[in-house]
């Protein structure tokens, strides 16, 4: 992916907030170079410069877009939706707090590089998809069906959960060596004064080979 795309998935909230149908939370991610703006959720600051895209794959033929989440550890069995970024430079959200999102700015998962996937905790109607994200621990396996048919397999390697006005946005969307995923969702205490809560929920994850 372009460093310019790479860089827009930086500055990453997750929060709840009251839609004018009472029902999804509110996932916000602001580029960069946005007009900062008043915003029901709290948004996390941009870093000095620019994010780093990963190296392009190697190999005859593109990573395919994902299509499906399954996480069996958790229940959650999901179709991915595509998230790209809206006028405003804020990341899209998921339409409903059923369904997680993919961010399209960044790697596919299975390509080189950290694959975004994000997901409401909960809604006015009740919990979301990540509602349970933070009892993963290292070793679940997660899996991402992609549009090809082939299936890419992750091993949870950490379980983290910030404050978001201390977001590790190097970590988190930073280049990496290998084909990574990362779960992100809200968590901690939940601010009812803000209409969001104060922490996210980060899952870090490896892919597998095909024979582990």
């Amino acid at each position: 992916m372009q460093a310019g795309r790479l860089a827009a998935a930086v500055a990453f909230a997750v929060g709840l907030a009251v839609t004018a149908t009472g029902a999804a939370g509110l996932l916000v991610t602001r580029h960069p170079t946005a007009v900062a703006r008043p915003a029901a959720a709290i948004v996390l600051p941009a870093p000095a410069g620019p994010v780093a895209a990963p190296p392009r794959p190697s190999g005859p033929r593109p990573v395919a877009r994902p299509v499906t989440l399954t996480i069996p550890a958790i229940g959650v069995q999901t179709p991915l939706v595509s998230l790209g970024l809206a006028v405003d430079g804020t990341l899209q959200v998921p339409p409903t707090a059923a369904v997680a999102g993919w961010y399209t700015g960044g790697p596919r998962p299975g390509a080189i590089g950290p694959a975004v996937i994000a997901g409401h905790i909960d809604s006015r109607a009740g919990p979301g998809v990540f509602f349970r994200l933070a009892e993963l621990h290292p070793g679940d396996r997660v899996y991402v069906r992609r549009a090809d048919g082939t299936l890419a397999v992750f091993r949870v390697t950490s379980v983290q959960m910030y404050p978001k006005d201390s977001f590790p946005t190097q970590a988190v969307y930073g280049p990496t060596p290998d084909a990574e995923l990362r779960l992100i969702t809200c968590g901690g205490t939940f601010a009812a004064a803000r209409g969001s809560y104060l922490s996210n929920v980060v899952v870090y994850a490896t892919q597998q080979p095909h024979n582990q």
